[in-house]
């Protein structure tokens, strides 16, 4: 039985979902548009993303390095330093990362408008 669709296409499909699962989540774009200012501190990496817990900044940067997107580099002093910088498949990676938050600065209130006004619809159907 053949299946339907265009099975390269599905494929692509697959493999471009399971990535961008990987790579889009709203603390890995930001952790990476922080890192494309230079490398970082653990701290005041966690300062500039924003209101994000130490829980899942950590465990942001070890997602990132292990998918290659971030380095971490340990100085052996008392008490150790931590840096962590984006590798070349960070730095790759940074630029649609500038460009969608690029386009998010410059279309919020377009959106919040959009909202507002969909809002406005609802409460009328209602």
């Amino acid at each position: 039985m053949q299946q339907p669709g265009n099975p390269p296409e599905t494929a692509n499909c697959v493999l471009i979902g399971r990535m961008l699962s990987r790579v889009t989540d709203k603390w890995t774009v930001l952790i990476v548009r922080v890192l494309g200012r230079g490398p970082c501190r653990f701290n005041a990496l966690r300062r500039q993303v924003g209101e994000i817990s130490q829980k899942v900044l950590a465990s942001s940067l070890r997602d990132l390095e292990e998918n290659g997107f971030v380095s971490r580099t340990v100085t052996p002093v008392n008490p150790p330093q931590v840096e962590y910088a984006l590798t070349e498949l960070g730095e790759e990676f940074l630029r649609p990362v500038r460009a969608l938050a690029e386009w998010v600065l410059e279309n919020h209130s377009r959106i919040d408008e959009a909202r507002a006004k969909f809002a406005e619809r609802r409460s009328e159907a209602d």
